[in-house]
């Protein structure tokens, strides 16, 4: 059984900052990628970023030089620096890593719970 547990929500004025935290465990013999998505009322889940092992980084063009998303493998933690936030980034952020457990030994997605960011204008 394989968790994604998130953390680091919460409510910010525009122009803050948020860093949040998910962390894997469970039954796992490696992690492909890992990324953020974030889904506002009445609209689709949308990727923010997304980091692959081997460290390669994509943004979503609404986020590009604001955000920045890393992961420590070793502790099996991807986090997501969130910097000049806006009213428009409001919304439950989801992250998702792409896991291969130790038997067998086939890639799934597992998502985590979600955080609530909200930013006040």
């Amino acid at each position: 059984q394989v968790q994604l547990v998130e953390s680091g929500g919460g409510l910010v004025q525009a122009g803050g900052s948020l860093r949040l935290s998910c962390a894997a465990s469970g039954s796992i013999f490696s992690i492909n990628a890992m990324g953020w998505y974030r889904q506002a009322p009445g609209e689709q889940r949308e990727l923010v970023a997304l980091v692959t092992s081997g460290g390669s980084t994509n943004y979503a063009d609404s986020v590009k030089g604001r955000f920045t998303i890393s992961r420590d493998n070793a502790k099996n933690t991807v986090y997501l620096q969130m910097n000049s936030l806006k009213p428009e980034d409001t919304a439950v952020y989801y992250c998702k890593a792409t896991i291969v457990p130790p038997y067998p030994r086939v890639a799934s997605d597992y998502w985590g719970q979600g955080t609530q960011v909200t930013v006040s204008s």
